[in-house]
């Protein structure tokens, strides 16, 4: 019999959490008297009343131990527990005075929490300080919770070659790195945190007033992209702000558990690792072709070019969003690359988001090792990935994750097409939210636009495609395959 109650339980904690996460933007709203607060009280009532609720459903009798969780279990609480956050997050955007509907509201809140940064609101200079704190408290979760389950859940899922990072199997494994799982949930937050802490102060320092750079913070370690105004970073056109952001949305593409080994004197846990270095190569190499593109066509004057161009091109490969230039207004070349370098994303084990480079590096040596079997048909040849030698249903596990990868963002691109969006803005938006960039192309959807003038039925499958990117595709489309569920 399938035992709900663990689901229940850890959801309702989750609920639990995130209802008292709801009172930190109900005490920014109440200190600057904004009358928003009651709405976050609201909305923080019903999550924790549905919160208590799970947690008494889930409960078992004294002296009896909760069921472990089994396979079909943990790919349905990866599903649900984002899903439940996804839309308990939204009643805040319903409650309060900016009163989005109910899909727009969970669009948002999906988009936060999945650090996607695309947004249904305008004007975001008027709009209460308190819900621009919830827009980044719900990316600052999100960005952490999705480490925790790209190194805790989706390595025992096996999700498009994720048990890679197995810490057990890991070159820096659990043993070498941490001892316990405790204490490894406990170095992941004092990184993050330390991480927010240096981005706040270098955004402060840079020009930024204290709520903004608060704000700005939680959504560059993140690499999320909600800001406070319209404008992005070029309402600032600093140059120090600039190159803040580059470094921080940098470092939060990168495998968080391997700084702790390389603060404490072991830097090529980090800098050693294969998927930190092609994911600097690639990094610099797009930087290096988009400055050529704009030095070319003579935009930006001097080295302005490299400062837009490095901006552009670290904001994009991150998932982050962040604009200081309009990258829409510089011609097809620059759209087709920036959706090309969306979707190549960051490192697992980060914030970042788009197909990983791992997944990238796999698939490179998978065909390499295939053109050396055509080459001499009798030799046997191992892909080693990290110095360890990669095994066949890592290979295809990789391979499907992206046929899927590909399938979803056709099939979500088309259907967009269906609904009456233009095939670029379609196509773009597709990528946009299925890689969690945010920003799609288009005179409707470009880095300065929004996806406020959606229709409903465009706004419920990029909610759907948002959630898709976010939890790797098999996490979720497993689950309606009847022989999953006969198992």
């Amino acid at each position: 019999m399938f035992d709900l109650r663990p689901l229940s339980l850890v959801i309702g904690y989750m609920l639990l959490a995130l209802g008292a996460l709801m009172t930190v933007p109900a005490l920014v709203d109440f200190t600057v008297g904004n009358q928003d607060w009651r709405g976050f009280l609201l909305a923080a009532a019903l999550t924790v009343f549905t919160g208590l609720a799970l947690t008494l459903a889930g409960r078992v009798p004294a002296g009896q131990l909760l069921p472990t969780l089994n396979l079909r279990q943990a790919f349905l609480l990866t599903s649900l527990s984002w899903i439940m956050i996804s839309l308990f997050s939204a009643l805040p955007f319903i409650f309060t005075t900016i009163h989005l509907s109910i899909p727009y509201a969970i669009f948002e809140a999906t988009s936060g929490f999945s650090t996607t940064g695309a947004t249904v609101i305008t004007d975001l200079h008027t709009v209460a300080h308190g819900t621009l704190v919830w827009r980044g408290l719900l990316q600052w979760t999100g960005g952490v919770g999705l480490i925790i389950t790209a190194i805790t859940v989706l390595p025992l899922l096996q999700i498009g070659g994720m048990q890679l990072f197995h810490m057990e199997s890991s070159k820096y494994s659990e043993e070498k790195i941490l001892p316990s799982m405790k204490q490894v949930t406990r170095t992941i937050g004092m990184i993050y945190l330390g991480l927010s802490l240096a981005c706040a102060i270098s955004y402060w320092l840079g020009g930024m007033s204290a709520f903004d750079a608060i704000v700005h913070m939680m959504s560059t370690v993140s690499t999320g992209g909600f800001g406070t105004s319209d404008e992005s970073f070029s309402k600032w056109n600093s140059v120090a702000l600039d190159f803040s952001a580059i470094l921080f949305m940098f470092l939060g593409s990168l495998p968080v558990l391997l700084f702790w080994p390389a603060l404490r004197g072991k830097p090529m846990a980090l800098f050693g690792d294969s998927q930190v270095r092609t994911f600097t190569a690639l990094t610099i190499a797009a930087v290096a072709i988009m400055t050529l593109f704009l030095w070319h066509n003579e935009i930006g004057e001097n080295w302005h070019s490299f400062r837009y161009a490095a901006f552009t091109s670290v904001s994009v490969i991150t998932g982050s969003g962040f604009v200081n230039t309009d990258y829409g207004l510089l011609g097809p070349f620059a759209s087709a690359f920036v959706i090309f370098v969306a979707l190549i994303g960051g490192c697992s084990g980060s914030t970042s988001c788009g197909i990983k480079v791992f997944r990238l590096q796999i698939l490179y040596l998978a065909v390499t090792n295939q053109i050396k079997r055509v080459i001499y048909p009798n030799g046997v040849f191992t892909a080693h990935y990290n110095d360890r030698p990669l095994s066949d249903s890592t290979i295809s596990s990789v391979t499907g994750y992206l046929f899927l990868y590909l399938l979803t963002l056709a099939g979500s691109g088309f259907l967009l097409v269906a609904l009456g969006l233009d095939i670029t803005s379609a196509l773009s938006a597709a990528a946009a939210t299925l890689a969690n960039v945010g920003p799609g192309m288009g005179s409707i959807l470009g880095p300065t636009g929004s996806y406020a003038g959606l229709s409903t039925p465009q706004i419920w499958v990029l909610t759907v495609t948002m959630m898709l990117g976010r939890l790797e595709l098999l996490t979720v489309y497993v689950l309606f395959l009847r022989k999953f569920w006969q198992r």
